[in-house]
């Protein structure tokens, strides 16, 4: 019998076996249509997918098989699912936590520490509220005070107050317009987050609220001005206070950590 080609590759490279290919399984091929209609706009956010028995006789597939590719989807947050007589399976959009939440898993993984996530911080925020500060404007104002006021209310709720402090920060990176430096700093912000709340729970507050509340205010301002120069200090040292009450609440050396 005639050689194939994979047995000749396999014999030049000496390993005297055939290579291994892996094929993928049908359920990750349909996943995968229908991820592409998804992150193309063919299927919008909410948009119902067709019924099970209309995609089998789509694809060609059984109902298991179907519904392993659906599980594949979820786990990615591109699609939700509802039982019942009227469920069936939705559009998701494409959401920047999921990327920034496995991203932050690497990190722990690598064993980094918190005080290198801080640093990275530092380096990034500061001149992108610069940039902001150069390009705003009148509704990019209007949604940093829209959002300041949402912080105001919530200043004698610790936690509350945290997750808007920490979408501040997220909303400064979106609003300059850089959709990869948003995944970037979601992804510290997560992590970021995560060692908040330890300090919290012990009782122990990075940055009093008030204060944290006074030093957005005034970012704001400067923004707003368009002192491009003013709100980048001004940031940078906010966030160097924040970092300095964060390692002192969880330890300069400790690994990053995502699980409870």
């Amino acid at each position: 019998m005639a050689k194939t080609e994979l047995d000749k590759v396999g014999n030049r490279s000496g390993i005297g076996s055939r290579p291994s290919v892996r094929v993928p399984k049908t359920a990750e091929l349909v996943a995968g249509h229908i991820r592409r209609q998804i992150v193309r706009g063919e299927l919008k956010p909410n948009d119902p997918l067709p019924s099970e028995a209309d995609l089998m006789v789509e694809f060609g597939v059984s109902r298991p098989t179907l519904r392993e590719a659906f599980r594949i989807l979820e786990v990615e947050s591109l699609i939700f699912v509802t039982r019942g007589s009227r469920g069936g399976a939705r559009v998701h959009a494409p959401d920047v936590r999921v990327a920034a939440r496995y991203a932050g898993l690497l990190l722990q993984y690598a064993g980094t520490t918190v005080e290198d996530v801080q640093a990275a911080r530092l380096l990034i925020e500061p001149p992108v509220v610069g940039r902001l500060a150069r390009s705003c404007g009148a509704q990019d104002i209007r949604a940093l005070r829209s959002h300041l006021e949402l912080q105001k209310d919530a200043q004698n709720d610790g936690p509350a107050f945290g997750e808007l402090s920490t979408r501040f920060h997220e909303l400064l990176v979106e609003l300059s317009g850089s959709q990869t430096l948003t995944l970037v700093v979601g992804m510290l912000h997560d992590i970021i987050e995560s060692h908040a709340e330890l300090a919290l729970s012990r009782g122990r507050h990075t940055v009093p609220m008030v204060r944290a509340f006074r030093s957005h205010e005034k970012l704001v301002d400067l923004i707003e001005a368009r002192d491009a120069e003013g709100a980048e200090a001004h940031w940078r040292k906010h966030i160097g206070t924040a970092n300095r009450g964060m390692l002192k609440a969880v330890g300069r050396k400790t690994v990053v950590d995502l699980f409870d």
